[in-house]
């Protein structure tokens, strides 16, 4: 089974985010970059496919090469080959065209991406991804098997669990579930040694234009000043909570 997961390349959490160019552009500028949560839980579930049923991992990213350290660290946690599609990551429908190339020219089995990236949020690129390549898909996933060639997978839905069957090819949304924060994986030394190693492969872009643009960026309004109120003033605390937080 070819197995190949998606890799975006997001801020830190932990990261000042600012925005230049008269707020409609991120601002880079001393910002520690990561694997997407999302697609790290993926990857770690990709690495028990192969390290139970011998499928091979390669991991891909649409980006400049600011972007390789973190293919690099994937390649460091087990995958066995990274490509990266030379282009930026304007929207969803660009990305998704640009992995739709390399699922065509790889032949994948097995296509895991995470539910949505922590920066943009769009939770648009498996599904278009899907739609492109003609492969069936499962969103919010958290857990999946294979047997042979079909997949069983749960997915959440509101309420609860949802258990899906499907053939392959498949592409995927995973999220936190899908392998417990437990055991997610760190880069060892000998894993790191490996990567520098292992092929990172560059390819060109395919025409793609961009559906959407970001127009300008807004942080949250600070928050305001705390009021103290007396524990006896029960009234006082009634009035500001139904005029002013309006949550009453």
């Amino acid at each position: 089974m070819k197995i190949l997961v998606c890799i975006s390349h997001v801020p830190d959490t932990t990261s000042k985010i600012n925005f230049t160019e008269s707020d409609s552009k991120f601002d880079t500028n001393g910002v520690q970059f990561v694997i997407n949560p999302n697609d790290e839980f993926g990857l770690t579930r990709a690495m028990w496919f192969k390290e139970k049923q011998g499928a091979s991992v390669d991991v891909v990213n649409v980006g400049g090469p600011e972007t390789e350290p973190t293919l690099r660290k994937a390649l460091a946690i087990g995958a066995d080959a990274a490509i990266r599609v030379n282009a930026p990551a304007t929207d969803g429908y660009a990305v998704a065209k640009q992995l739709a190339k390399v699922v065509n020219d790889g032949s994948y089995d097995l296509v895991i991406a995470g539910r949505e990236s922590i920066d943009y949020n769009g939770a648009m690129v498996p599904g278009m991804l899907a739609g492109m390549i003609g492969a069936n898909f499962i969103a919010n996933c958290i857990g999946l098997e294979v047997e042979g060639t079909t997949i069983t997978a749960v997915r959440e839905i509101d309420g609860g669990k949802e258990t899906v069957s499907s053939a392959l090819p498949l592409v995927i949304g995973g999220q936190k579930g899908l392998v417990e924060e437990s055991d997610l994986r760190i880069p060892n030394m000998r894993g790191i040694m490996m990567a520098r190693k292992k092929p990172l492969t560059v390819v060109d872009a395919v025409e793609a234009h961009a559906g959407t643009k970001a127009v300008s960026f807004e942080k949250p309004a600070p928050k305001g000043a705390v009021k103290l109120v007396d524990a006896d003033n029960i009234d006082e605390l009634v009035s500001l909570l139904h005029n002013e937080a309006k949550v009453i």
